[in-house]
């Protein structure tokens, strides 16, 4: 069964914020990153325990080709997206939105 996915707020922003950068390094490539993005996103949905826990009830799916990380928890039959971020980024950023 397919899991409904449900975006925080801050997650909307932080994909708009990405997907705007990567446009502007190349055009096309801020929508290349968001269909990466979906992908993984449908995955998560058909698969949610797929990927590893990796704080407490929250998972996380790495994008291959960006170095990004989906991070997630399964509550019920909702996956809620906390945070879409860059490999890079500090990860309490992530976890102050658990």
């Amino acid at each position: 069964m397919t899991l409904e996915v449900r975006l925080r707020q801050e997650v909307e922003e932080d994909l708009a914020d990405a997907a705007a950068w990567y446009e502007e390094q190349r055009q096309g490539l801020g929508h290349e990153f968001l269909d990466e993005i979906l992908t993984m996103l449908w995955r998560i949905a058909d698969t949610p325990l797929v990927y590893p826990s990796v704080h407490r009830n929250t998972r996380r799916a790495i994008i291959h080709r960006f170095p990004f990380g989906i991070y997630y928890r399964v509550e019920d039959t909702t996956i809620v997206v906390v945070a879409v971020m860059h490999g890079s980024r500090d990860p309490r950023r992530w976890k102050n939105r658990t």
